[in-house]
């Protein structure tokens, strides 16, 4: 079982092995980290995901799914994509959350990345609340049979960073 620790920042100046792109299905950017991961690692980033579409993954990807490209410019080695669900009040989506971070990890496990940063899957424009993002996270974590040593839940705010640290506890 990784270690899981709790960092408030910008994921995308972090030095892992991988970051973890909480990216929509179409894979060719978008708003918040999916955006930022983008900018940051420039045209690269667009360019694997381009192939990808054009290639193994012509309708995107689907939810709960991970796949890798290049970092471009940052200073992670590479960049898993992963499409959380939008929550929903009638349905029970939760395990396909914890699957976007389970699949995260094996294709981190492919790419034979030990340190992993994650930022906090669907809890954004996606609608998931908070708090119970960061059980699902931990709880998907915690059960994953991966090699990856280090996990690093990337907060964006102080608030955030101390929700995470209280449900780590």
């Amino acid at each position: 079982m990784p270690t899981i620790t709790v960092v408030e920042g910008d994921i995308t100046t972090l030095d892992v092995d991988a970051v973890v792109n909480a990216a929509n299905s179409r894979l060719l950017g978008g708003g918040g980290v999916d955006g930022a991961i983008h900018r940051a690692g420039g045209s690269a980033i667009l360019e694997a995901c381009k192939v990808l579409r054009n290639t193994s993954l012509p309708d995107g990807l689907p939810v709960g799914a991970a796949v890798a490209t290049t970092a471009g410019k940052m200073k992670a080695r590479n960049v898993i994509h992963t499409v959380g669900p939008r929550y929903s009040d009638t349905e029970d989506l939760s395990a396909r959350l914890r699957s976007a971070y389970t699949r995260s990890l094996a294709v981190a496990d492919s790419l034979g990345a030990r340190t992993v940063a994650f930022p906090l899957i669907s809890s954004g424009v996606y609608g998931w609340p908070k708090e119970d993002a960061v059980r699902q996270a931990v709880s998907a974590i915690r059960a994953a049979d991966t090699q990856v040593e280090s996990v690093i839940l990337v907060a964006y705010n102080q608030e955030s960073a101390a929700l995470m640290r209280r449900v780590l506890a």
